[in-house]
């Protein structure tokens, strides 16, 4: 924040944006009691909406977050490249957010909203999200120009990758489809040698109107490898399609957070 985005005038995300664009409006103005003002009301809201373990890591991760960016004082990394100071930032920012998200907390402000949005009116936190950011990049186009908005833009861009890696790192899950002659086989071997239950499809050849079943496992990423060497080890002809899934919920996979 103090070595990257201030020297840089960037904006952020959220109330942090906003915090940031008052502060080069007003320099008088501290970045951090602007950032705790904001913060304040939507604090009451969590406290009334959101669960309470939720928000009392909300308000330790908002505290040392103010703490920290007030002990630091701005001083400029050498990094003379806008878009490489653009990509710094987004690295250190994704990465401190997605450690305070993997331990069910938040740095209080646009994730206490989002979330408080989610809850009342059903919409999607990523939804929130994106349009709150978009109205403070279009403020920074106003107020100072479309090349301060464009670094901005790649430095979210840059966080909200790395928060995602951070986040889910190795547990995303994989949903695997399995076509083979031996679908029983492997599927008998996955529930043995690797704990993992699978579901059998019925399905039929379009050319050949053969009747098979399919396989279907969710799977974390680590056991993609092992699983894909034992399904090619039973049957080397095996048919196999892994997709990303967005959410899993159900019987034998982790609990997400708890709002």
């Amino acid at each position: 924040m103090n070595s990257v985005l201030i020297p840089n005038q960037f904006l952020s995300g959220g109330l942090v944006g906003i915090a940031l664009l008052i502060h080069y409006l007003v320099p008088f103005a501290d970045f951090v009691w602007i950032f705790l003002a904001l913060n304040i009301p939507l604090l009451i809201l969590g406290w009334r909406t959101i669960s309470r373990p939720f928000m009392l890591y909300s308000v330790f991760g908002l505290g040392v977050f103010a703490l920290v960016a007030h002990l630091i004082k701005p001083s400029p990394l050498v990094i003379k490249d806008p878009i490489l100071a653009a990509l710094t930032a987004g690295v250190i920012c994704g990465t401190g957010a997605g450690l305070i998200l993997r331990s069910k907390g938040s740095g209080g402000g646009l994730d206490i909203l989002s979330i408080c949005f989610k809850k009342k009116f059903g919409f999607q936190i990523g939804t929130t999200v994106a349009v709150f950011n978009a109205i403070v990049l279009l403020a920074g186009v106003y107020f100072y120009s479309l090349e301060v908005a464009l670094y901005s833009l790649i430095f979210l861009f840059t966080t909200g990758k790395v928060i995602n890696a951070v986040v889910t790192g190795f547990n995303r899950r994989k949903a695997v489809l399995i076509i083979s002659d031996k679908s029983e086989l492997i599927s008998d071997t996955l529930l043995r040698e690797k704990r993992r239950g699978t579901t059998l499809l019925k399905g039929e050849g379009g050319f050949s109107h053969k009747q098979k079943n399919i396989i279907l496992t969710v799977i974390s990423m680590i056991e993609l490898q092992k699983i894909k060497e034992i399904i090619l080890d039973l049957d080397p002809e095996a048919f196999i399609v892994v997709n990303d899934t967005l959410e899993v919920l159900g019987k034998r996979q982790e609990k997400g957070f708890l709002y």
